[in-house]
């Protein structure tokens, strides 16, 4: 029986049928769009899900909107106002609101930064089709 060779970071029995690697990227070197004057974001994304940064100006509001992706918003700067299914939901640094699924919208209280994780992926900013919140 042949000996499986340790190799640090893998499974032996996983490796030889298994052969992807992870990437490894700096999240501030991504591009960042602009949306509208108040509100900007830089993502990233694999298969399955992403990674979202928010900048938002005091002022700035994401109208309400739905979409099937899972979303777990966290604010690690500043404070939003959420509204969503007939509820507001004051949102400040350090804390974290679940809308799965459901209609929401957001306004910025003071300057935010806003850490989004989606899934599955929004095809529509992809493909550049989320043109609902973008001012020309």
């Amino acid at each position: 029986m042949k000996k499986e060779q340790k190799i640090q970071g893998s499974f032996p029995h996983i490796f030889e049928h298994y052969q992807a690697m992870p990437a490894c990227y700096q999240f501030e070197k991504m591009p960042i769009e602009k949306l509208s004057e108040e509100i900007s974001r830089q993502y990233i994304y694999a298969s399955q899900s992403m990674l979202v940064k928010w900048i938002f100006k005091t002022g700035a509001h994401i109208p309400l909107h739905h979409h099937l992706s899972e979303q777990i918003t966290w604010i690690i700067e500043g404070k939003v106002k959420v509204y969503s299914q007939g509820k507001e939901f004051i949102i400040a640094a350090g804390e974290v609101i679940v809308p799965p699924h459901v209609p929401h919208e957001f306004f910025a209280l003071e300057d935010t930064i806003d850490i989004d994780v989606l899934a599955p992926v929004r095809e529509d900013w992809i493909n550049q089709l989320d043109h609902f919140y973008k001012k020309s």
